[in-house]
């Protein structure tokens, strides 16, 4: 089944390109692996180094590259599973995570840390996807 046609709602609400870079991933991980939630977790590893969750959309990041720990293993240890952030470029400099959480209006962010500013980021993007689905 093309990826068009199983857009997540997230990719729905996001850029062109951002829909382009899954779905291309996504169909090229359904000829290799098959389709299943392998193939969505190939198109999301894809889509999560070129973009990053803000709020209930995905935008372009400044820097390619991976967007946490996990993001950045690779072969069998990716395979293995572990801890993401959601979409959350973690690996940003403080500076951009702040910006994002305050365009989240995330309360208290200034006496938080990095860390404490990519859960609340992801927990704010959560919160906003569920809020956008019903």
């Amino acid at each position: 089944m093309p990826a068009k046609d199983e857009l997540p709602s997230t990719l729905q609400r996001s850029t062109r390109k951002a829909q382009e870079t899954w779905s291309e991933a996504h169909d090229s991980a359904v000829e290799q692996y098959g389709e299943g939630e392998r193939a969505h977790r190939t198109a999301y590893a894809a889509l999560k180094h070129g973009f990053e969750k803000v709020g209930d959309h995905w935008e372009s990041k400044r820097h390619r590259g991976p967007s946490d720990r996990q993001a950045a293993k690779s072969g069998s240890a990716a395979r293995r599973g572990g801890e993401t952030a959601g979409g959350v470029d973690a690996n940003a400099s403080k500076s951009h995570l702040y910006g994002v959480a305050k365009r989240l209006d995330i309360r208290g962010r200034s006496t938080m840390t990095k860390d404490e500013l990519v859960e609340a980021i992801r927990k704010a993007n959560d919160k906003r996807t569920r809020k956008a689905r019903s």
